[in-house]
């Protein structure tokens, strides 16, 4: 396993590495002290995960985070002395899994890391059916998602919360719920999280946020997805 530690300050660079090193040996951490360095080591090196501080000597932690997400779907961990919630949404927003404030516990660290990797492999059930909802299809064996029979590239979070939404089609899931079924236990609080993922799951199925045409908002209880005369669940022939 490679971690890439995008991170200029010493003291955190310490106790990070010496972290892993105690409690998890196999851990491979290479370490950039700025952003133009850390693409090239992302490059070179295909990170299993990458620790990102936003605040870098040389850029935008942020810009650098969206550049990542632009060509691929590693894990990203933002580690920062940034802990306003709009910080928190913006990370999130551009494609951050997690967001984790200094001054840290390196025993959190480790657990948020080994819970972002477990999502990134996809622990979501697998059933033999298939879910027919107006213009929406998903099949639950295969993972696919087709939105007027056009194929849809969910994350792994985004995959989880729709199919959790429509395995309970009309019933409002609960914001502790969905945290954690998605994202586990240790996030039930996270309500930030919840709310930037089921906006970009939104975009991904076109649906109108403002009219609630697919995933309804339950104000201060949930999300529920809207059962339309059409739906139909079924298992494939």
């Amino acid at each position: 396993m490679r971690v890439l530690l995008v991170e200029d300050d010493p003291d955190a660079i310490e106790i990070i590495t010496l972290y892993f090193g105690l409690r998890w040996p196999e851990a491979d951490v290479v370490i950039s002290n700025d952003a133009e360095f850390a693409l090239t080591a992302f490059k070179e090196n295909s990170p299993d995960i990458v620790l990102l501080d936003i605040v870098l000597p040389d850029g935008d932690g942020f810009q650098l985070c969206r550049q990542i997400r632009e060509v691929s779907e590693v894990p990203i961990i933002i580690v920062t002395s940034r802990d306003s919630e709009i910080d928190k949404v913006r990370g999130l927003e551009l494609g951050a899994d997690d967001y984790i404030t200094k001054p840290f516990s390196p025993v959190e660290l480790l657990a948020r890391v080994k819970a972002v990797l477990r999502r990134a492999q996809s622990q979501t059930p697998t059933v033999s059916e298939t879910f027919t909802a107006g213009r929406l299809q998903i099949d639950y064996s295969q993972r696919s998602v087709f939105v007027e029979e056009k194929s849809i590239k969910l994350t792994p979070i985004e995959y989880g919360l729709l199919y959790h939404l429509t395995r309970n089609p009309g019933q409002v899931m609960t914001y502790r719920i969905l945290l954690a079924k998605v994202w586990g236990r240790e996030y039930i609080a996270e309500t930030a999280y919840l709310k930037v993922h089921i906006q970009r799951l939104r975009r991904k199925l076109g649906d109108d946020a403002a009219s609630d045409t697919m995933i309804v908002n339950e104000r201060a209880l949930g999300y529920k997805f809207v059962v339309p005369q059409d739906v139909k669940v079924r298992a494939p022939s």
